[in-house]
Order: structure tokens, then C-alpha cells, then sequence
């Protein structure tokens, strides 16, 4: 019998969303099938992961915590049984530096500037003539919107979260506002064994002046239909994912994107081990989901 690793995060640990949201239907999913799967948390030390003919990676949500552990834990595991996806592509995929790359592979990506010091950051906020006059300042390592913002240009707290994410060691992005994003209007594209299964628009999460609408990340999910122009744009960002990375194709992965008046359609964000699927939502994408596991196994 083929034994299935869910990895997960320790809900006792990390409240801000239910981590087995989509765990525990796949679970199910894959059982049906006659595998033995199980939910694992990926920090746990009582875990045997060579007992496993394969992990899928699915909601390590507390991985910006502690990166360095994260890290040491692919490695290990990568050299003990299959993972997917791809340790080296997750490691790659940690640090959303991964956009220019992908810019430079074709890809439109929202325009982003990255900052390893202060006077940089002080000087592309200060840019005269900028079209935009919010922007959002956020680290290339993180999740949850942590450390993430949507503030004036001239607004003092962006200095200071830039301040903050580059005292811990990070590196600071720097984006013009979105005034769709701000609408709601972002669309995530999910994919699974290259098909995309279902789109969904999350709703704007970010408040003008510094943190999030409602004071906590809260997505209200709502399913859409994704144009055949989108679908062809996920298609692109996979293709530049494994020309950039030099990996076979994930085995499932989310592309944020938005379609903005100023930018055309663009690339927000390519996740590609911990997007949620709001499997709640489209229960058939479940038993693809499971299938393609399967099938990797």
C-alpha cells in the first residue's frame, strides 16, 4: 500500500487560518483511493519520514517563522523519500526574488524594487513623478501578509516597516498600489499536473495606511471562471518556473494574478508549496487533486 505524508502545520501553533482546511479533505480523498495517508507536521521530530513513499507539501504556513529550520528540514527529507514539490523548487520559491527572474524569462510581474539597505528604499520613495502614491512595502521571505503594508509614499511607517524587515535580516520589496488589488480584484489560478482546475477572487486585504482590512487576514473566497487569456498566462508562468529552475513541472501550484488598467494581466505571486485551493469550495477539484498525487506516487 503506497503511504502519503500531507504536510502541515501544527494548527495548535499557527492560528491564523485552519491549516487543514484543504488537508483533511484530500486526506480523505487519497484513503478512498486505498493509499494510507496521514497528516504530518513538518517541525515534528517524532516524525519517521523515511517511512513514506512520498510527502506532499501542503500547508507549512509557519515556515517565514523559522526559514533556516524549513530549509534544513527539505534537505533532510529530500534525501529520505519522493517530496513534492521539489525541495530545490520550494527553496527557490521561499524568497519572491523568484519575480525578477521570471520577469527576465518573459513573464509581466507587477513592477517590484528590492532593497537591501535604507538609502535605497528612502530614494524609490522619495521618486518624483511616480503615477502611483500608495505603495506596498513587504519582505521577499514571508507569508500571511506578515511584515506587509499599503501606505503613502511620504508616509513615515513605510520608512519604518522597511526599517524592520531589514533589521531582521530580510530584504525589502517595494510595489506601486494596485488600485485593482485595492478593488478585490485579484485572481488566483490553480493548478494541478498542469490543468487549471478553478480560479478564485480572495478580496483586498490590505488597508490603506498599514494593516489589514478588519485588523486580521481574514480571504473571503469567492469561485470564478479564468478566461482562456488566463489560462494561457498560467501556462506561461509554469513554462518560465521550469526554464528558470531547470525542474519538471510542479505538481501543483497557484498563480496570483490581477489585470490592471495600467499593467495588463500580471503576476502577482507563483506558490508553489503552500497555496490554499479552498477545496471546500470546488469538492470535484478534490478528486483530481488526489488522482494526480496518485499518479505521481
Amino acid at each position: 500500500m503506497t503511504r502519503i505524508g500531507l504536510v502541515v502545520t501544527d494548527p495548535a501553533t499557527f492560528t491564523a487560518a485552519d491549516p487543514h482546511l484543504d488537508a483533511v479533505p484530500l486526506l480523505e480523498a487519497l484513503r478512498r483511493r486505498g493509499a494510507e495517508a496521514e497528516l504530518t507536521v513538518w517541525h515534528d521530530p517524532a516524525v519517521d519520514w523515511a517511512a513514506f513513499d512520498l510527502l506532499v507539501i501542503r500547508s507549512p504556513w509557519d515556515y517565514a517563522e523559522r526559514p533556516a529550520r524549513f530549509e534544513e528540514w527539505l534537505d533532510r527529507v529530500g534525501t529520505l523519500t519522493r517530496v513534492l514539490n521539489e525541495p530545490e523548487m520550494v527553496r527557490w520559491n521561499m524568497d519572491k526574488s523568484y519575480l525578477a527572474q521570471l520577469e527576465e524569462a518573459g513573464v509581466a510581474v507587477v513592477p517590484t524594487s528590492y532593497h537591501l539597505e535604507m538609502p535605497t528604499l528612502e530614494a524609490a520613495l522619495a521618486t518624483e513623478g511616480s503615477s502611483t502614491p500608495h505603495v506596498v512595502v513587504k519582505p521577499t521571505v514571508g507569508a500571511g501578509a506578515r511584515h506587509t503594508g499599503l501606505f503613502a509614499r511620504d508616509s513615515p511607517a513605510a520608512l519604518e516597516l522597511g526599517r524592520a524587515i531589514l533589521t531582521e535580516g530580510g530584504v525589502v520589496m517595494l510595489q506601486p498600489e494596485v488600485p485593482e488589488l485595492s478593488e478585490g480584484r485579484e485572481k488566483a489560478l490553480y493548478v494541478v499536473d498542469g490543468e487549471v482546475t478553478h480560479a478564485i477572487a480572495k478580496g483586498a486585504l490590505l488597508e490603506r495606511g498599514g494593516g489589514l482590512r478588519g485588523g486580521v487576514y481574514r480571504e473571503s473566497p469567492v469561485v470564478l471562471r479564468a478566461t482562456a487569456r488566463e489560462e494561457a498566462f498560467a501556462g506561461q508562468v509554469l513554462e518560465a518556473v521550469c526554464e528558470v529552475t531547470g525542474l519538471p513541472a510542479p505538481l501543483y501550484s497557484r498563480i496570483d494574478t490581477v489585470d490592471s488598467a495600467e499593467h495588463g494581466l500580471v503576476l502577482l505571486e507563483a506558490e508553489l508549496f503552500e497555496p490554499l485551493f479552498n477545496l471546500q469550495l470546488v469538492p470535484e477539484v478534490t478528486e483530481i487533486f488526489a488522482d494526480a498525487i496518485l499518479t505521481r506516487a
